[in-house]
């Protein structure tokens, strides 16, 4: 019985921590809000890539106390929208891409729930089973979002089977 209530109380210490640098890093994201910054894709270096050599933009736009939407612009392209959303579950992160008309994509709202790695300055955000489901090959995506120590860079990273997928590095002007 006192083992049981051990391994309880480890686990529920183990989802407060979590819990606490979820909030951390949405903080230290809010406080950005309004800003915009411009990047590049760094990886793959791959001229065929959609976004090889097209200006990216992500602009910290609406936040309230609950979820972050970030616009993101590739070249003329403004049909995605990336959003993090605290949740009972720990922080979400989607993919929210659209028509020009403003309606859905059929490949839209994919992303996952933070795990327990992240700190104030970066969090993973393992596949879903939403994501697996819509696209199977993306099971094993993992999407890291970091800020740089000072703040001015912000990294937009993805893993697929545990190998680099894609990379853009995004500065503040």
């Amino acid at each position: 019985m006192k083992k049981l209530l051990v391994i309880i109380l480890l686990v529920s210490s183990a989802k407060i921590c979590a819990a606490q640098k979820d909030s951390e890093f949405f903080t230290t994201l809010s406080s950005h809000c309004g800003k915009k910054y411009y990047g590049e894709t760094i990886f793959p270096d791959d001229p065929s890539h959609d976004f090889a050599g097209e200006a990216l933009e992500m602009h910290i736009k609406d936040c309230t106390d609950e979820e972050i939407r970030i616009p993101f612009k590739v070249g003329e392209d403004t049909s995605r929208t990336w959003i993090i959303s605290k949740t009972d579950k720990g922080l979400l992160f989607k993919h929210d891409h659209r028509h020009k008309d403003g309606t859905p994509d059929e490949i839209t709202m994919y992303g996952g729930y933070a795990d327990d790695k992240g700190n104030t300055l970066s969090q993973n955000f393992p596949a879903d089973d939403y994501t697996a489901q819509l696209i199977p090959a993306a099971k094993t995506n993992v999407w890291q979002l970091t800020f740089d120590p000072e703040k001015k860079q912000f990294i937009y990273y993805l893993e697929r089977h545990q190998k680099p997928r894609y990379k853009a590095v995004f500065k503040i002007k």
